[in-house]
C-alpha cells in the first residue's frame, strides 16, 4: 500500500519492538528495519532511539505516533479541497487524534497568497505556483472534460474538439481560478482564443456550475472527479476533449519556513496517497486490447480531420 512506511512505523511504535511489529505485519524483521530507515531518511529525523537491545520513541517519534496536539492549517483549491482532501484529512485525523486540522478552500490564487502570508502551513493547488517565495511539488494528475446536460447537442458527440466549443454557450470558472488558467492555456495551445468562447456566466463554485449546466444552459469544463455523482444519476454527461486535457495538482509551502514534524508527516502522507491514487482513474484493461486501440486510433483520425475542416471554414 502507498503509506506502508507509516503503517510499519505505527506497528513498531505500538510494540516498541521490530520483531513483534514484523510478526504483526507478516514481514521479516530486516524489511521492517528498512522501512523505518527509509521513513527516517525521508523526514530527515530519527524516530526511534536504539540502546542496549531496546528501542524507544524520540520526541519526533512521539509526535509521529499521535502524541502531538496542535493545529494543522491546510489550504486547497476548489477541486482538491471539496472532492479529494476530505477523505485524506479524515484518515490522518484517525491516526493522530490529538491533531486539529483546519481546511481553507478557495481558488488557487487565494490559497497561494495565504501560504505566502504564513497563515497556512501548506496548500494544494491546481497547476504550478506563481509566487517565487513558495516551493511547489507535483502530487498527482487530473483530467478535465466537457460536462453538459443529456439533452445538450454535445452530449451526442464521442469527443469534443476545442474549435467546436465556440459554437455553444459556455459556463466558466471565475478569474483567478487554477482550473480556468489551465483551460485557457489548453485552448491557446489548440489555436483557440479563450475569449472566443461564448461565456454566458462566470461562477466560483463547481457545485453551482453543475447545477446551472444541468438545466441545459450551456457546457462547462471540469474535473472528472467533480461530476461523478451527477454522472451516476444521469443528470450530466461528460465528453472527453481531443486532445485530452490533463493537469497536475501541486502542494505548495513557504521555501524558508521550518516545518514541524506534524506538517512534514501530513505532507509525506498526502503526497504518497495522492501519487498512488491520483485523481484520474486508471485506464480499464480493455484499453489494452487490439479492438480498443483500433477504436481510439479511429477517433483520433476523425478528430484530426474534423479539426482541419473547422480551420478551413474559419479562414
Amino acid at each position: 500500500m502507498a503509506d506502508r512506511r507509516l503503517q510499519v512505523f505505527h506497528a513498531v511504535a505500538k510494540h516498541l519492538s521490530f520483531t513483534k511489529a514484523a510478526e504483526t505485519l507478516f514481514m521479516t524483521q530486516p524489511a521492517v528495519t528498512f522501512q523505518i530507515k527509509q521513513l527516517e531518511e525521508h523526514l530527515s529525523t530519527r524516530l526511534f532511539d536504539r540502546a542496549q537491545g531496546r528501542i524507544s520513541l524520540t520526541p519526533a517519534g512521539k509526535e509521529m505516533s499521535g502524541h502531538a496536539a496542535g493545529p494543522l492549517l491546510i489550504g486547497a483549491s476548489m477541486t482538491v479541497g471539496e472532492y479529494v482532501l476530505p477523505q485524506l484529512i479524515g484518515t490522518f485525523k484517525g491516526r493522530f487524534p490529538a491533531v486539529m486540522p483546519t481546511l481553507f478552500v478557495g481558488n488557487s490564487e487565494a490559497v497561494q497568497d495565504r501560504v505566502a502570508e504564513r497563515s497556512l502551513d501548506l496548500g494544494f493547488i491546481e497547476g504550478d505556483s506563481h509566487l517565487s517565495s513558495l516551493a511547489s511539488e507535483v502530487c498527482c494528475e487530473d483530467e478535465l472534460q466537457v460536462v453538459c446536460a443529456p439533452s445538450h447537442p454535445l452530449a451526442r458527440e464521442p469527443f469534443a474538439l476545442p474549435s467546436a466549443l465556440t459554437q455553444h454557450a459556455y459556463v466558466s470558472r471565475e478569474a483567478g481560478s487554477g482550473t480556468r488558467a489551465v483551460i485557457d492555456r489548453y485552448l491557446q495551445q489548440a489555436g483557440v482564443a479563450p475569449e472566443s468562447l461564448n461565456a454566458v456566466v462566470e461562477l466560483g463554485s463547481p457545485e453551482a456550475i453543475k447545477g446551472l449546466v444541468a438545466t441545459g444552459m450551456g457546457f462547462a469544463i471540469m474535473s472528472r472527479v467533480i461530476a461523478a455523482k451527477e454522472l451516476e444519476l444521469g443528470q450530466l454527461v461528460q465528453i472527453p476533449l481531443r486532445p485530452r486535457l490533463l493537469r497536475e495538482f501541486s502542494v505548495v509551502y513557504a521555501k524558508e519556513r521550518f516545518h514541524s514534524k506534524l506538517v512534514a508527516a501530513f505532507l509525506h502522507f498526502a503526497k504518497e496517497q495522492l501519487s498512488a491514487g491520483g485523481a484520474v482513474p486508471a485506464q480499464e484493461s480493455a484499453d489494452d486490447d487490439e479492438g480498443a486501440r483500433d477504436q481510439r486510433e479511429h477517433h483520433e483520425a476523425e478528430a484530426r480531420a474534423a479539426e482541419k475542416r473547422h480551420r478551413r471554414l474559419g479562414q
